[in-house]
């Protein structure tokens, strides 16, 4: 049995006090006997404080986003060796927002996935689709594609070590979640995809849902055939919220 994980991106929020009073409840509030493994991904100035308070505590953590050179003249920019210098276990690659705001295409989001894996950190792949997408139908499709884009480059068997987010554009910071029934349709859609590739990875691999989870939608969410967990973004910024949707994966 696949073992749920709930997420918190904190995408770019906070400040050193926010940061150290959400980090220790959210430490102090769940436990290595959480029915959940839980990660949090903080900005990139708050690296260095989140691996001195969680390190050696169940807590994981990782990094929102990585260029895909090791090194180089791109400023402002980190690779998959200095998250992995800070403790990362995890980073997301493919959000929304990286494709949205800042022109990600989905070979630009493959070539991360591989640096990602690279660098010995665990890929969370982020795919979804806009409202206009759904609207007409698309839905699978653009998935597909999504998907597609790193199954051409680095293989099924790169899905050993990385997991998925399902995150409808839609749904993300709208307070308009999928219906669990939504969801489900299209984890099974991707958990089936995989499936067609190779049985024993698609059972293992954790597909999250992200998209206005909250504590009052996280246990119906949870409790679908496909669906293994939270990615969390406004929710994950207050520690009861949060914890809240925890709790929902015991």
């Amino acid at each position: 049995m696949r073992r749920i994980m709930v997420a918190g991106n904190w995408k770019m929020h906070g400040s050193l006090e926010m940061v150290e009073t959400l980090l220790g409840g959210v430490i102090n509030g769940s436990g290595p006997d959480s029915g959940a493994d839980v990660v949090v991904f903080p900005p990139f100035p708050y690296l260095q404080l989140v691996q001195s308070m969680a390190s050696g505590t169940h807590l994981g953590w990782g990094g929102q986003t990585l260029n895909p050179e090791p090194k180089g003249a791109h400023t402002g920019e980190v690779s998959g060796s200095m998250l992995k210098d800070f403790g990362c276990t995890y980073v997301l690659v493919g959000h929304s927002e990286r494709r949205a705001i800042y022109g990600e295409s989905n070979e630009d989001v493959a070539s991360r996935f591989e640096a990602a894996q690279s660098a010995g950190l665990v890929p969370v792949l982020c795919v979804g689709e806009t409202i206009e997408q759904r609207e007409t139908g698309l839905t699978e499709e653009v998935v597909a594609g999504q998907i597609d884009a790193i199954l051409a480059r680095s293989g099924v068997s790169a899905f050993e070590q990385a997991i998925v987010a399902y995150e409808p554009v839609w749904a993300i910071g709208t307070g308009h979640t999928a219906s669990p029934e939504q969801a489900q349709a299209v984890h099974a859609f991707i958990r089936n995809k995989f499936a067609a590739l190779d049985d024993t990875i698609a059972g293992r691999l954790r597909i999250l849902y992200g998209g206005s989870v909250k504590g009052s939608n996280a246990t119906e969410l949870f409790a679908q055939a496909d669906i293994d967990g939270g990615l969390v973004g406004g929710a994950s910024l207050t520690v009861e919220d949060f914890l809240a949707i925890c709790r929902c994966a015991d």
